[in-house]
């Protein structure tokens, strides 16, 4: 680590292998952001089921669960570089089997072939998310630095993320019967040539390699592992949880606002319109939010910004919960403009929801910051740990729509408050690294093993 990072202090040479990684970290959120909004066709299928329409998004992060460890372990074996590009050739498999489910016609055959589509495509975002975020740490030097470069990548990650509900909502414009995933095919095709434009050229680009493993040589085996220290346990309980508060959010708001039942926010005209629209405005605020995260974070600490964030959202999202759907606001017409230039109005509280943006947009960077701070050697295969328990983004927000198809859609947000109270928690206590006598430093690798001490071994 230490070399890595003073060649990071040298600038030009690290440069263009950060724009790489930021370009990576916008593909990771378009190709997860398609499944949501895509979702609400499967939803609208299944006469209104939520449930239903939230299991592709399910399926994307459950790969995460499978993947998370080999995808750390690949890192070792093969490197940043050539894990990027078997992720990308993966990401084009993925989309071109969503796409795949819409040719034919829409029954529970294209549904299981949408799903494991959605799957394969998580395999894809899982292997990039264990790229880009720590080398983007280490590029950074770690520490605030880490988190700034961290932050700044994600507001890339927004942008694409602000965009992606926001073209599916315009090709969607109001669900039918006679709605298809073929409706959202220029999307998935767009993705995939993107795949294949970034696979060219993160070929031609030169990606530090700070511990890869070399051909012949002996395995390293330590005494700990990333489990030995609580801040990254609990860091990594807090990652199962931010992502599903970070996908539960938007998703289940995107599905209040599309539905046009009895339980829905009650929108008139081009409901999915409106709901991509205004959803896009949450990703659109995570992208100021990273920013503006990229730019003070030389100032102000991780843990101060994870604790003010958690706080704010805490009360954003109570505020919504306890707002009725009868008191609306007007959707200004340059986030949507309707037939004639009718103006839609949407419930008082899916404004507080996607304000809550601002606030999920710095967490994953500072929890991921604090989490593997001070793991030195261990902190490859801690990212591979991280990734598999990004599965929390499908988990959460699939408990959120049991509770909603039970209860209602704001009800279900109380699972979100819950969720954010841990995050305060995380920032507040559970952060602090208590586990400062373990040695860290790749030099400690052969004192340990030959004391014999109990060896853990990922594999």
């Amino acid at each position: 680590m230490a070399d890595l990072t003073t060649n990071s202090k040298q600038g030009g040479g690290n440069t263009v292998a950060i724009i790489a990684m930021f370009f990576m970290f916008a593909m990771i959120s378009f190709v997860t952001n398609l499944a949501a909004p895509i979702g609400t066709i499967w939803g609208y299928y299944y006469e209104g089921n939520s449930f239903l329409g939230m299991l592709g998004n399910m399926m994307n992060f459950l790969a995460y669960l499978f993947m998370g460890i080999p995808a750390g372990n690949l890192l070792l074996r093969i490197g940043y570089k050539k894990t990027a590009l078997l992720a990308m050739g993966i990401g084009i498999v993925g989309l071109f089997v969503q796409w795949l489910s819409g040719v034919g016609v829409m029954g529970d055959g294209a549904f299981i072939v949408y799903l494991i589509g959605a799957f394969i495509a998580g395999f894809c975002v899982c292997m990039l998310n264990t790229v880009v975020n720590p080398m983007l740490n280490l590029l950074g030097g770690g520490g605030n630095k880490g988190n700034q470069l961290l932050q700044t990548g994600g507001a890339l990650n927004s942008l694409s993320g602000t965009l992606t509900p926001f073209l599916v909502g315009v090709l969607i414009g109001v669900l039918t019967p006679e709605t298809r995933i073929s409706n959202v095919a220029p999307l998935l095709w767009i993705a995939m040539g993107v795949f294949a434009g970034a696979s060219l050229i993160i070929w031609f680009v030169r990606i530090p390699e700070p511990n890869l493993q070399k051909k012949g040589a002996p395995k390293v085996k330590y005494s700990h592992s990333p489990w030995s220290f609580r801040h990254t346990v609990l860091g990594v309980i807090g990652i199962f949880i931010y992502v599903g508060i970070e996908i539960g959010i938007p998703s289940t708001l995107n599905f209040y606002l599309a539905d046009q039942g009895s339980n829905g926010a009650g929108v008139i005209g081009e409901a999915s319109k409106v709901a991509g629209a205004v959803v896009a405005i949450y990703w659109l605020l995570m992208l100021v939010g990273r920013f503006t995260s990229g730019i003070i974070s030389g100032k102000v600490s991780t843990r101060t910004q994870l604790i003010t964030v958690t706080a704010i959202g805490i009360i954003l999202v109570i505020g919504a919960i306890l707002s009725g759907k009868e008191t609306t606001v007007d959707v200004p017409t340059f986030v949507y403009s309707g037939p004639d230039g009718a103006v839609a109005q949407v419930p008082i509280s899916a404004v507080y929801l996607i304000l809550c943006g601002l606030c999920t947009s710095v967490m994953w960077g500072g929890i991921f910051n604090l989490a593997v701070e001070g793991l030195g050697k261990y902190t490859e295969k801690a990212s591979g740990i991280f990734m598999m328990f990004v599965v929390g983004g499908g988990v959460i927000p699939l408990l959120q729509q049991l509770i909603s198809n039970k209860m209602g859609y704001m009800p279900s947000y109380w699972l979100i408050v819950g969720c954010l109270g841990y995050l305060f928690i995380y920032g507040v206590w559970g952060c602090i690294n208590v586990n400062k006598d373990i040695p860290v430093g790749e030099e400690d690798a052969t004192k340990e093993a030959e004391l014999g001490e109990a060896i853990y071994d990922a594999e």
